[in-house]
């Protein structure tokens, strides 16, 4: 099955596994999209990875969606922003989302709300979408596309992540200071074993600003075989 995954810059991506989709981390005030959040289809889930303002910030623009998160987040979501419907999930956990399962992974990163970072609002986590329901058997059928949030380099990428989830393409932060920089994220994506890594997570604001040709570079000197997928804003990648 083929899965369309639509970069709309920083970690917000569009997904559409077989007419189910879903929207991922929106933030359109950045500098890699023209759109804003009026201009984009209600998804059928927003799946939010952790409550800093530079992923739930357009959020409540899709309130019509399902929003699916840890607990503590969805309930804000419901609370705050007009949500009706949320999935609670945590860390380890499956959740069938129309023709796709959602699994939820640690991120090592911090979750306060907004950023006065008043509220605690649960771990924060990355997602594993995918067209067929993890299990321990290996499926080559399979495609699976795995967000990895706000995170820094964790060896679950290398011990679980890789081996059991079998993501066939990666969204890595690589933009330094809050999350992996270039090096480790390229190593990220060797644990991974990935066929594509796509980057994410940078040049957004002056700290997490580089040159992301020394990400392609970092890949390469893994000996990793993913082809590194530069995309521009709004831009589509079809996994295939």
């Amino acid at each position: 099955m083929t899965m369309e995954l639509t970069w709309h810059g920083h970690s917000t991506w569009h997904v559409d596994v077989d007419g189910t989709t879903f929207l991922i981390d929106p933030f359109f005030d950045n500098p890699f999209t023209d759109l804003s959040p009026e201009d984009v289809d209600t998804p059928d889930y927003v799946l939010l990875t952790h409550s800093h303002a530079d992923h739930i910030a357009d959020a409540g623009s899709f309130s019509d969606a399902t929003v699916v998160g840890v607990p503590e987040l969805t309930g804000y979501m419901e609370d705050e922003e007009g949500f009706e419907n949320s999935i609670g999930m945590n860390l380890g956990g499956t959740v069938e989302c129309g023709e796709a399962f959602v699994t939820m992974h640690r991120a090592d990163h911090t979750n306060g709300l907004m950023t006065g970072y008043e509220h605690e609002l649960g771990m924060p986590g990355g997602f594993v979408i995918s067209d067929k329901k993890p299990t321990q058997e290996s499926d080559a059928d399979a495609t699976t596309f795995y967000h990895a949030g706000d995170t820094g380099l964790m060896s679950e990428m290398k011990d679980v992540i890789g081996p059991y989830l079998e993501p066939d393409a990666a969204a890595l932060p690589c933009g330094d200071h809050f999350t992996m920089g270039p090096v480790q994220a390229a190593i990220a994506a060797d644990w991974l074993d990935v066929d594509h890594v796509l980057p994410m997570h940078y040049d957004t604001f002056p700290p997490i600003e580089i040159d992301i040709r020394d990400f392609e570079k970092e890949v390469k000197a893994t000996g990793s075989n993913a082809d590194v997928q530069i995309l521009d804003g709004d831009e589509t990648f079809t996994l295939e």
